[in-house]
Order: structure tokens, then sequence, then C-alpha cells
């Protein structure tokens, strides 16, 4: 296995790189705070993906039900779990704990900075996030309605506020909000619906990414003409196994594409309606539906609608 590395940005923000794993991490407050929250950070991320790895073949099954025992051992690999049993119903019985991986891994690391002198910190794992808002801070969160379009290098090289994104969330301390991540079968993971991009925001980073998993399959239409495959033929050793995955998307009929994204909606509704999720963004085709957020979304004209 590699060893994990990392890089000081031009920016101070940290780079953590290991595997799969890609972190772009920053953090704001008293200097020493900063520093000791930076370093217990990396003690933490360096044994990380072995951590997992060990657990790797029970996080790829299917999670039972929440009166079933969590049969993980390490804290990331519970927290994955545990975001995605109360999704269960909504994934129609089958969501492994992989689906909150991403989220997972953030939300371990912004512990580190969880800690006084810290006004605000985000650790950024390929787009999915998790944030840390002392009393009176916020902020800002920019998102891509095309994942495509998202490179994690990219991001990693590009300064704080520079980046170009698609719209944009403000967190407010007092937001119920501390994860973001956003879904979809154009971007990194695999799924099985057709959304360009379904961005959720939860109480946690784990709950985000589980839930955006879970919202992007449903965003969905029976139509000869969208493109799946096996999971396991598109990507090796896949968590999905042979469940069909979406790999080409042609231009829809808008009545089409108001169905998918009204099913996303009303799973998204039950979601929030069960406290697991405060608000969502659904993007398809230049089409969106949206959750009412508990902060200001910024949209810009061609999305507003």
């Amino acid at each position: 296995m590699s060893t994990a590395q990392r890089a000081r940005l031009p920016d101070g923000r940290w780079h953590f790189q290991h595997g799969p794993i890609d972190l772009v991490i920053g953090a704001e407050g008293q200097p020493g705070a900063v520093a000791a929250a930076d370093a217990a950070a990396w003690a933490r991320f360096e044994p990380l993906l072995a951590e997992l790895v060990a657990e790797l073949p029970h996080l790829r099954q299917p999670v039972a039900d929440a009166a079933s025992a969590c049969p993980l051992q390490g804290p990331v690999a519970r927290r994955m779990w545990s975001a995605c049993v109360p999704l269960r119903a909504e994934a129609a019985g089958f969501i492994t704990p992989m689906a909150a991986v991403a989220g997972a891994v953030a939300q371990e690391l912004i512990a580190c900075y969880q800690r006084p002198g810290i006004q605000r910190a985000w650790v950024n794992n390929g787009g999915d996030i998790a944030l840390h808002l002392a009393p009176g801070a916020s902020a800002r969160v920019g998102l891509f309605a095309d994942l495509d379009r998202f490179d994690v290098a990219a991001a990693a090289r590009t300064t704080e506020g520079s980046l170009r994104t698609d719209a944009g969330f403000t967190v407010q301390a007092g937001d119920p909000v501390r994860g973001v991540a956003t879904s979809g079968w154009r971007g990194r993971s695999q799924s099985r619906g057709i959304a360009d991009a379904v961005t959720v925001l939860a109480a946690s980073a784990a709950m985000a990414d589980a839930a955006a998993t879970v919202i992007a399959n449903v965003v969905d239409v029976d139509d000869a003409r969208i493109q799946r495959q096996p999971a396991n033929a598109v990507r090796d050793e896949s968590d999905l196994g042979e469940r069909l995955v979406t790999v080409a998307v042609p231009p829809l009929p808008p009545a089409l594409i108001e169905q998918a994204l009204q099913r996303g909606l009303a799973c998204a509704r039950r979601l929030q309606a069960l406290g697991l999720v405060q608000a969502a963004l659904l993007v398809c085709q230049g089409s969106l539906a949206r959750l009412p957020a508990v902060s200001a979304l910024e949209l810009p004209p061609e999305l507003v609608q």
C-alpha cells in the first residue's frame, strides 16, 4: 500500500492524499490552535486508509435493519454503517456502508478542528464536505450542477474562493448543517439514477453523503435510451455487484426530466421529515428541484425556476 502524503497549498490549506482518499483542508483561527489541529488531523489521517481496507469485505455488504448489531469495528467504518441504516427503506432494502465513505472520512478529520481557538474549518473529500463553525461563523459552499466538471486535483491547485461553481449555499453556525455532499451519475461514484448532481445538506457529512447517494438513485425514469451496465463491469469490485448503474443519458424530453426530479424530491422530503436531511438541490439536464434551505441558496439565472 502506498504511503500517505501531504502538501501545503499556496493559500495555506493542506492537501492530504492516500490512495483513493484526496482531501483539501482549510482552517481559520488562532495560529497555535490551527497548527495543533493540523498536526492532529495528519496523525489521524495516516492510518485511516489501512483501517478501512481491513474491513472492506464487510463495508461492501448491505446493511441490515436497525435491530441488527453493527458488525464493524473502526470508528469511521461504524459511522458509515450508522449513516446508512436509517436510509435502508428508501434504498429499497439495499445500501452498503460505502455510500457514506467520503463523508465519513471528512467527518473523522474535521473532529480534529473542533477545539477552542478554531473559528471555522472545512474538510473537502472530493466534493463531500465536513464543516466546523464556531458561534458567529459562516461558510459558503459552492456546488457544481454537472459533476463531470469537478476535478479534485484542479480544486487543490485553485486558491480558496477562486474556483468557479454553479451555485452556492451559505451555512451559518446556527444552522443544523455540518455536512454537504453531492452525488450523481456523472461523478466519481456510481449511480442508478440520471441526476447530474444531487446536493444534500445534513447534520453530518456521513449522513449527507449517504442521503445524496440514495436520492440520486431515485432521480430516474424508465427509458430505453438511457444506457446502463452492471456496476462490477464498470468498476472492478464495486459494492453494487451486478446491479445496473447509469453510464450514459441522452437529452430527454422535459416531461421525463420533471418526472425523474419529482421522484427524487419526494424521497428527499421523506428524509427531511425523518430529520435526516435539512435541504437538497437536485439537478438534471438544466432543470432543478429543491427543498427549502435553512441557509441562503445562491443560484445563477440559468438555474432559477
